[in-house]
Parts: structure tokens; C-alpha cells; sequence
């Protein structure tokens, strides 16, 4: 039986920094040109060596429309900068107007409550420092673990979910959301 992560282009580490340094930089750059306005840069977690191929770009579609829905309901308007689509994965910015914490609410919900959005990152980037908002600093709880539910950080860490255990919860994802 195929899975999700048949296909793909297999990753370095050096790959996978050399992507976040070239994240950070754009952000940086991002925030620089809109100081007054609330940076969100959204992108998923994937584990394992193959970060994107056509069904993991189908699941951030899918997922970056459910959080464009998600902030409309909110009356939070964005405006797009930039998405990328490379070998390292899938990455939208967006900037708005809207307080930082006001968007973070949002995004906590999504990453906490959709099925889709419990494979997301999105971060949220304070206007003028670039400092990202933790959910915590909101009083929301920690990010927990899509296997077992306890803090993602601690499983993270002490890599208590094979790669395998990992890509088969994201494949089953798939399976039920874009496959149906």
C-alpha cells in the first residue's frame, strides 16, 4: 500500500537549516518593511527526510483555506507576501493589521481544534520586534503531541515517536481529508 511520503525528495539536515536560516531572513525582511503590522508565517510539521511532494502541498492547501476561513470568521484580513512551495516544504506569510494576540487566538484554535490544523505551525510575529507570540503568553496551553497528546515539546525531545509512528499519523490525515 502507497503512502504519503512514497514520493518526495529526501532532505539533509543541512537542507532543512539552510531552508529555516532563509525563513528567518525573509521574515526579517518582511517585518522590516511593514513595521506597524503583525507578521504570520505558517507552515506544517513534517517529520523524516521528505518534507513535500503533490499530497503534502494538497494537505497545506487545503489547511491554509481552512485558516483563511478561520481568520475571516474573526474579521482578521490579511494580506499574502510571499508562498513558498521547495523541496524543504510548504510556507505561507501573510502580514495584517490586527494585534498580534488577537491572530495567535486564532491560530491556537486552529492548530488545537481542526484535524488538519493540529499538523500546522503557524506562527505569529510581533510588529516592530519580530518576537513570536507563544501560545502560553495567552494563557492557551501547550502544544500537545498528535500520537499521544502529551507536550509536544517532551515528545519532541525525547523522541519518544519513530519518524514511522509520525508520517503514519500524517498519512492517515491525508487519507481522510484529501483522499476521502
Amino acid at each position: 500500500m502507497s503512502t504519503l511520503f512514497d514520493k518526495g525528495q529526501d532532505l539533509t539536515i543541512a537542507d532543512v537549516l539552510a531552508n529555516k536560516d532563509r525563513r528567518v531572513a525573509f521574515q526579517q525582511e518582511a517585518l522590516a518593511k511593514h513595521p506597524e503590522e503583525t507578521l504570520v508565517a505558517v507552515k506544517l510539521n513534517i517529520p523524516g527526510p521528505i518534507k513535500n511532494n503533490q499530497g503534502i502541498q494538497d494537505l497545506f492547501t487545503v489547511g491554509i483555506e481552512r485558516l483563511a476561513a478561520a481568520f475571516k470568521q474573526a474579521g482578521i484580513t490579511t494580506t499574502e507576501l510571499a508562498q513558498w512551495h521547495t523541496a524543504a516544504g510548504n510556507e505561507l506569510f501573510l502580514t495584517t493589521p490586527m494585534v498580534a494576540q488577537t491572530v495567535k487566538q486564532v491560530a491556537v484554535a486552529f492548530e488545537d481544534e481542526d484535524d488538519l490544523g493540529r499538523i500546522f505551525d503557524v506562527d505569529v510575529l510581533l510588529a516592530g520586534s519580530g518576537t513570536s507570540l507563544s501560545r502560553t503568553e495567552l494563557g492557551s496551553a501547550v502544544r500537545r503531541c498528535f500520537i499521544c497528546n502529551r507536550p509536544a515539546k517532551e515528545c519532541a525531545r525525547s523522541r519518544r515517536h519513530s519518524v514511522a509512528e509520525l508520517q503514519n499519523h500524517i498519512d492517515q490525515v491525508y487519507q481522510t481529508i484529501i483522499r476521502k
